[in-house]
């Protein structure tokens, strides 16, 4: 049976990723920080009719992470889904905010990605799929550190996909745009001081797009497609609203003009 690892499933698009791939058929292990707070989960798998193996990780525990993944066995897909948001201009952040971001939304993946990667190469297969955002591809006002992060993340995987594919792994990033879920409730933000005025109009922007933002079990299905697809490729977004605003950065949406170009550097001289 094909082994899932999916990250940051107590809610949202997480917890619709894990229970979907189990309709699907995969033995998926659903992973979150506190298994206290894996209720909305649980109640969703039982809904469904699945079974998930439910299992605490802090995704910045780098040998808790190693522990984890060596525990897990053979892993065939792995999403990265865990993330968190901040908002702040740069004058405002402190290098403790930066190593906050970066440490969840690109190390973490990094070093998970590179713990499973040694075996789906060797038994020729695997999935790598990374939630990022549409914040991944275009930097946002007061997303200095969170856009940096997800911007770090999908050049890591871009370089990532063109070297192991001959390996049988294929590298995909998803690309959501406003996601009606929990994660807008827990992003930090605090006084901008001169700029505070500035941060107002953008929250209240922010506010405005969540208000009609897309359902996280929609969103999560694009997660599943890129996870399971015969037709895999590197660049998916989650909705035509983030298609348009990824477009604004993007003119190649589906990543295969970059990935041609790039393959071509890793393939041996003759």
């Amino acid at each position: 049976m094909t082994t899932a690892i999916v990250t940051g499933t107590s809610s949202g698009i997480g917890l619709h990723t894990a229970v979907q791939l189990a309709e699907a058929g995969l033995r998926v292990i659903a992973t979150v920080r506190d298994t206290s707070r894996a209720d909305a989960l649980r109640a969703a798998a039982d809904a469904a009719g699945v079974t998930l193996d439910v299992r605490a990780l802090d995704v910045t525990d780098a040998a808790g992470a190693a522990a984890y993944v060596e525990a897990a066995g053979p892993v065939d897909v792995l999403v990265n889904n865990a993330g968190r948001g901040a908002v702040g201009t740069l004058e405002q952040l402190s290098d403790a905010d930066l190593q906050a971001q970066l440490e969840t939304n690109y190390l973490s993946v990094a070093r998970l990605t590179r713990l499973v990667l040694p075996g789906m190469r060797t038994r020729g297969r695997g999935r790598v799929v990374t939630v990022t955002s549409v914040g991944g591809v275009v930097g946002q006002p007061f997303a200095d550190a969170y856009c940096a992060a997800k911007f770090a993340v999908e050049g890591l995987m871009q370089s990532l996909a063109p070297v192991v594919a001959p390996f049988g792994v294929q590298v995909s990033v998803v690309e959501p745009a406003a996601v009606a879920s929990s994660f807008v409730e827990s992003v930090d933000h605090s006084d901008a001081g001169p700029y505070e005025e500035q941060l107002q109009a953008y929250l209240a922007r922010t506010r405005s797009s969540f208000a009609a933002a897309q359902a996280p079990e929609d969103a999560a299905r694009t997660v599943v497609e890129a996870a399971t697809t015969d037709a895999p490729r590197f660049r998916w977004q989650t909705s035509e609203t983030a298609v348009r605003f990824a477009g604004l950065s993007l003119a190649d949406l589906d990543g295969s003009r970059v990935l041609g170009a790039t393959s071509a550097w890793v393939q041996p001289q003759t």
